[in-house]
């Protein structure tokens, strides 16, 4: 209990800056958690080949999987050029699809210090107007002053920390997701390719006399 209650002075303490570095530290917590779902729910990528997708084990995925809709490019015949350019066009728009809110959460990485370092500031501006031109006039707001400087660069840190963790998971999430369906659109890109040439090569066999 003492704990919870040291903890609500020294909040307490920091001022009017532990109000905006609260509000910095819930839009990063609805960032990382709105990110962390949609990752899990539209990019969790099953391990399967081409042939198994093309045999109808992605219907277990939602129309709005990331590797559903690279999928869905493959379903219809088009040409090989169009296939690819419509495949760079899905790619971009997945990628700022699962990027989205992410340069939110990499400015509070950086609002959050210089919020904390202005409270140190407004901290230490309070215990210098304590200070008269005989010496020292009132200790206890020196110190609370001091206190205000050390808690909110302390929050502002925490924040920060926190922040710059969870950008650099989430943005190596969304990386290994782009390899993936690299990966899985050239393997997809090779059949086509093979089953073309497989065509032209039969139509010569029956063209030659």
């Amino acid at each position: 209990m003492n704990d919870w209650t040291n903890l609500g002075d020294a909040v307490r303490l920091g001022g009017w800056v532990i109000y905006p570095l609260t509000l910095l530290a819930v839009f990063a917590l609805a960032i990382v958690l709105d990110r962390a779902y949609v990752l899990w729910r539209f990019a969790r990528i099953p391990r399967m080949d081409v042939r198994e997708a093309a045999g109808g084990r992605m219907d277990r995925l939602s129309a709005q999987h990331a590797l559903r809709r690279v999928a869905a490019l493959f379903e219809h015949r088009a040409p090989l050029w169009q296939v690819e350019a419509r495949l760079q066009s899905t790619a971009t728009t997945i990628e700022r699809d699962m990027s989205r809110g992410l340069w939110l959460l990499e400015t509070i990485v950086t609002a959050a210090p210089l919020l904390g370092l202005l409270g140190t500031i407004v901290g230490m501006m309070h215990s210098f107007r304590l200070i008269g031109g005989d010496g020292l006039v009132n200790p206890s707001g020196v110190s609370g002053g001091v206190a205000q400087a050390l808690v909110a660069t302390a929050i502002g840190l925490v924040i920060a920390l926190v922040a710059l963790f969870a950008f650099n998971y989430l943005s190596r999430r969304i990386d290994r997701l782009m390899d993936e369906l690299e990966s899985f659109a050239n393997e997809c890109i090779g059949e086509l390719r093979l089953a073309e040439e497989r065509a032209n090569a039969q139509d010569e066999r029956i063209a030659q006399p």
